[in-house]
C-alpha cells in the first residue's frame, strides 16, 4: 500500500473530515505511541499503519482489503 492509497481508504472508510482527525489524533500503541499520521512520517509501512488504525477503530474485515485503491481507467 502507497501512501497516497492509506489516505484514500481512510477517508474512504471514515469521510473526509473524520478521517483526518482519526490519522491525526488516534494513538497507536502498536505503532510506537504515534498517530497514523506521525507513523507515516517516521516512515513506517502504510499497510501496517492502515491495519493498526483499523484494528483501533474496530473496522471490519470486509472494508479494510482492496481500500484506497483507485477506480481502474476505461
Amino acid at each position: 500500500m502507497r501512501v497516497s492509497e492509506f489516505w484514500r481508504a481512510v477517508d474512504q472508510v471514515f469521510g473526509d473530515a473524520y478521517g483526518a482527525v482519526v490519522a491525526r489524533d488516534v494513538v497507536l500503541e502498536e505503532l510506537g505511541g504515534r498517530s497514523a499520521a506521525d507513523a507515516l512520517d517516521a516512515g513506517i509501512d502504510a499497510r501496517r499503519v492502515w491495519e493498526a488504525l483499523c484494528d483501533s477503530q474496530d473496522v471490519p474485515l470486509d472494508k479494510r482489503h482492496g481500500k484506497g485503491l483507485a477506480e481502474p481507467r476505461d
